[in-house]
């Protein structure tokens, strides 16, 4: 059973991953409810929160119920990392994570994310300013380096375990292939087979369906999954990861009265959240991927993208049933 300092984590955790303006508090609620064990923040820079960056500061925003939740930082400065660590301890996170995967090339400038690859004596100079500024548990998110050329996860494996990191999450990529190309988890396993390394280990990429899950969990010997882009409008997928791991069986798909009622729920607790204005805007963004495979749906679509109207919106999710009961999706 893996720990990060005192939290006790199932066997084999599923984490959401960070994800920037995704992993908000509506979405990992809604991820939550469908099984996610431990859960991030979307990543926040440093320089913003110490700047008292309106945007960076609502972030900071978690609620009891998504417990155990981890803040994440990135940034290049030192004293600025510092900083933040303090400024996120003061809402009691369960966990620090530092960013060093990011591989957006606006982070990458400012040497933050994945630009820190390049410069491990840096990430680690980084890291241990967040772990002298807090008493929470600091955890790590990665890459397998800048590119195919500078694989580097094993140095930094150990040397930021060395320093008191608490886990580590591996993007198996490099910063180089973005987004793109298939994932090499053949990397963490190695890291996770070292015999030096006792933390954590968990997997990031590609990971889009239960019997992946069980495939990855089975080869490359991790102790947890953390998913992003296939929990989007998905958030099902973290139970019927768990229901196929411990049965071999495939939990009935979501039906359309449950795609209707995430969505609504998305929308209500968006507008609970940061009221009905910005609320509504936020969700607009996540309609496709709920009702993705309907078709001719664009219609409706179209009516809960382009109303400012929660009362109209709500009637256009009523429609949807209406029209669609009874259809496979």
């Amino acid at each position: 059973m893996p720990k990060i300092g005192n939290i006790a984590l199932p066997d084999f955790p599923l984490l959401l991953a960070p994800m920037e303006d995704v992993s908000d508090p509506p979405f990992r609620r809604l991820c939550k409810t469908h099984g996610a064990d431990l859960m991030y923040s979307e990543f926040i820079s440093s320089e913003g929160l110490i700047r008292d960056a309106i945007k960076s500061r609502q972030k900071l925003d978690i609620f009891d119920y998504e417990r155990p939740v981890g803040i994440q930082i990135f940034g290049g400065d030192e004293e600025a990392m510092a900083l933040s660590s303090a400024i996120v301890s003061t809402v009691n996170p369960d966990i620090i994570d530092i960013n060093f995967g990011c591989p957006v090339k606006k982070v990458v400038c400012k040497g933050a994310g994945a630009g820190v690859l390049k410069d491990v004596d840096l990430m680690v100079r980084l890291t241990k300013a967040v772990i002298r500024s807090t008493n929470l548990p600091v955890t790590v998110k990665t890459r397998l380096g800048w590119d195919d050329d500078s694989i580097n996860i094993d140095e930094v494996a150990e040397r930021l375990q060395d320093i008191g990191v608490q886990a580590l999450s591996i993007h198996a990529r490099t910063r180089a292939q973005m987004y793109k190309g298939h994932s090499d988890w053949s990397h963490i396993a190695r890291v996770k087979n070292n015999p030096r390394i006792t933390m954590p280990i968990f997997g990031n990429g590609d990971i889009d369906s239960p019997e992946k899950a069980l495939e990855y969990k089975n080869k490359f010997g991790v102790d947890g999954i953390m998913i992003g882009r296939a929990a989007i409008g998905y958030p099902w997928i973290f139970n019927e990861i768990k229901h196929y791991l411990a049965t071999g069986n495939h939990l009935p798909k979501p039906t359309l009265e449950d795609r209707v009622e995430a969505a609504r729920n998305h929308l209500q607790w968006a507008m609970d959240w940061k009221g009905q204005h910005l609320g509504i805007l936020e969700t607009r963004r996540h309609y496709t991927n709920y009702f993705k495979g309907i078709p001719n749906f664009k219609e409706h679509r179209m009516k809960m993208v382009s109303s400012e109207n929660p009362d109209f919106i709500f009637q256009t999710f009523d429609e949807v049933l209406e029209r669609f009961s009874g259809l496979e999706v």
